[in-house]
C-alpha cells in the first residue's frame, strides 16, 4: 500500500495527439487533474474517456501563472505530492517508487529533465526541471515562464532516477510570449530571470537593438548572479551585434563570455562560428580546440546542441582544409561524420579532402 497520496496536474489546450502518451506515463498516479483552457479539438473528451478529472476554464487575459494556479487548486488538499507536468511531456516508468523512496522529509523534487532531443534521439538539452512539490504553500508565479514560490524554507532533494522527458508540438506559436515576458518584466523589474528571457525573445523576434538594451539591463541586475546565464546574455548580445554588422563589438562580448564561464564550450562554440562567416580560419581552429579541451557537460537549459554535437569536428575539418593541413582535416571530417553519417554535406567535403590527399 502506497504511503503518499499522488496527484498528477497540467494544462492544456487543443492536445488530443499527446492524449494517450502522457496518459500511459502519468497513470502511476492515484488521480489525474487537467484544466482545459478552451479545446476546440476532442482534447476533453479523450481525457475523460481515460477517467481523468477534466475541469473547462478560460483564462482571459492569458496568463500561465493564473492556468497554473487554476490546476494546482483542482488537486485535493489532502494529496501528500503534487506532479505539474504539460501533455507534450513524458515521465519515464517507475517514477512513482523512486518518487515515494526518496520524499520523506522533503517539500520538492529536482530531477532530469529532456527539454530536446538530436535527430538520432539522445538528449540535445538537458537539465533538472522541478515541478513536483507539496501540496500546501505552493503558489506559481510569473505571466510566462512561470515558477513556483513557497512560502517556507524547502527542503529540495535531486534525482536522475526520475526522467521527463519534452516532446514538443512544433506548429504551436510562440507569439504571446513576447507580450507575456514583457508584462512580467513591468511587473518586476528586478527580476533577472524573466529580463534575460525578454531580452532572448527580442533576439529571435530579430529586435537586436532591444535585445542589447534589455540584456545589458540583465547583467546590470544585483540578482543577476549565475554566471551561466550572465554568460548566455552575453553571447545573445554578441549575436545581435553580429547581426547588426557590428563585428568588432560581437567579438568583444564574445570574449566577455569565455571570461565569465571558461567551463563552458558554448561562447568559444559561437566565437568560431562568427570567425568561420568572415573565413578566419586560424581563429576558428583556436576556439574549436579550446573549446574540445573543456570535457564536462553541464545540466543546464543554457547548453547549445552545436557544443555537443558534429558543429565543432565539422568547422575545424573545413579550417584545417582550408589552411591546407589536409590530414587533420581528413581527422576531425571523420569524427563529424561519426556523429552524422548521413550528412551529404560532410560525406562531399570527404571526399574533396581526400583527393588533395592523393
Amino acid at each position: 500500500m502506497s504511503k503518499y497520496k499522488v496527484c498528477v496536474y497540467a494544462i492544456t489546450k487543443n492536445e488530443e495527439k499527446f492524449v494517450n502518451r502522457w496518459y500511459n506515463s502519468m497513470k502511476e498516479a492515484d488521480e489525474i487533474y487537467v484544466l482545459d483552457t478552451g479545446s476546440t479539438d476532442r482534447t476533453v473528451e479523450k481525457l475523460k474517456k481515460l477517467k481523468v478529472n477534466v475541469t473547462v476554464k478560460e483564462i482571459n487575459p492569458w496568463r500561465f501563472d493564473v492556468a497554473r494556479n487554476a490546476s494546482l487548486d483542482l488537486v485535493p488538499k489532502d494529496t501528500d505530492i503534487c506532479v505539474c507536468t504539460d501533455l507534450d511531456e513524458v515521465l519515464q516508468p517507475g517514477w512513482r517508487k523512486t518518487l515515494e523512496n526518496i520524499w520523506e522529509g522533503h517539500t520538492r523534487v529536482r530531477y532530469n529533465y529532456n527539454w530536446s532531443f538530436g535527430d538520432k534521439g539522445n538528449p540535445a538539452v538537458n537539465f533538472y526541471t522541478d515541478k513536483i512539490h507539496k501540496r500546501d504553500g505552493y503558489v506559481w508565479t510569473h505571466p510566462v515562464h512561470e515558477v513556483l514560490k513557497c512560502s517556507y524554507p524547502e527542503k529540495i532533494v535531486t534525482t536522475d532516477a526520475i526522467t521527463l522527458n519534452h516532446y514538443p508540438d512544433h506548429t504551436k506559436s510562440r507569439g504571446q510570449y513576447l507580450k507575456l515576458l514583457e508584462l512580467s518584466v513591468k511587473e518586476d523589474s528586478e527580476d533577472d530571470r524573466n529580463m534575460h528571457y525578454l531580452g532572448r525573445e527580442y533576439m529571435f523576434y530579430g529586435m537586436y537593438d532591444k535585445c542589447i538594451d534589455t540584456l545589458l539591463k540583465h547583467l546590470s541586475l544585483k540578482s543577476a548572479t549565475w554566471k551561466d546565464e550572465r554568460s548566455a546574455s552575453m553571447r545573445y548580445i554578441a549575436r545581435s551585434y553580429k547581426n547588426l554588422g557590428r563585428i568588432e563589438e560581437a567579438r568583444m562580448w564574445y570574449k566577455k563570455a569565455m571570461e565569465e564561464t571558461p567551463y563552458l564550450r558554448e561562447p568559444l562554440v559561437e566565437a568560431a562560428l562568427l570567425e568561420y562567416s568572415l573565413n578566419n580560419y586560424n581563429q576558428v581552429k583556436e576556439y574549436c580546440l579550446k573549446a574540445l579541451e573543456i570535457t564536462h557537460k553541464y545540466k543546464s537549459y543554457i547548453n547549445e546542441p552545436s557544443s555537443w554535437d558534429a558543429t565543432i569536428d565539422d568547422l575545424l575539418s573545413v579550417a584545417y582544409a582550408n589552411l591546407g593541413v589536409y590530414d587533420l582535416a581528413l581527422i576531425f571530417v571523420n569524427r563529424a561524420l561519426e556523429k552524422e553519417p548521413d550528412n551529404q554535406r560532410l560525406l562531399n567535403n570527404k571526399k574533396y579532402i581526400e583527393q588533395k590527399l592523393i
